[in-house]
């Protein structure tokens, strides 16, 4: 039998763009993981492709995963007050690394730690009683920004 012909005219190359790969965990002993779940069924319904990596994680198992993973975004969930001591140091090993990969940080993080997670390099903070339109546009904006920096 013949083979169908294959159309080979696009309206655009937006079909053929990959999914955002985004890397999820838990960096140091935070064991509270419930909104971390939420966040990478919302991510997925939004057409990403999660890769979850769970508790207890260090930076450098993150990094490890987002090389071997080929990540376009870390997202990490802070539960535990070491948001100031954790998030920078995720964004330091990033760059140690060489990889050009925005870290997200999302959880219970006050209003005024905010400036200072976004000076020391974290690409976007995204609090409580975010809601999923929220955190899919986050991601996206800084997946979107490391790709065209200003």
């Amino acid at each position: 039998m013949d083979e169908p012909p294959v159309d080979t005219s696009l309206s655009s190359d937006a079909e053929f763009q990959a999914p955002i790969r985004v890397v999820l965990a838990k960096l140091g002993l935070d064991g509270h993981d419930r909104g971390l779940k939420v966040v990478a069924r919302t991510l997925r319904d939004a057409g990403m492709e999660v890769i979850y990596l769970g508790l207890r994680q260090t930076t450098e198992s993150i990094v490890a995963a987002c090389e071997q993973e080929d990540a376009d975004v870390i997202g990490l969930s802070m539960h535990n007050a070491g948001h100031l001591t954790l998030a920078p140091r995720m964004v330091q090993a990033v760059d140690q690394a060489g990889l050009r990969v925005p870290v997200v940080i999302g959880g219970i993080v006050p209003a005024d730690d905010v400036p200072t997670l976004i000076d020391s390099g974290v690409a976007a903070v995204i609090g409580p009683g975010a809601s999923a339109e929220d955190v899919v546009s986050a991601v996206r904006g800084a997946v979107e920004r490391q790709i065209s920096p200003r």
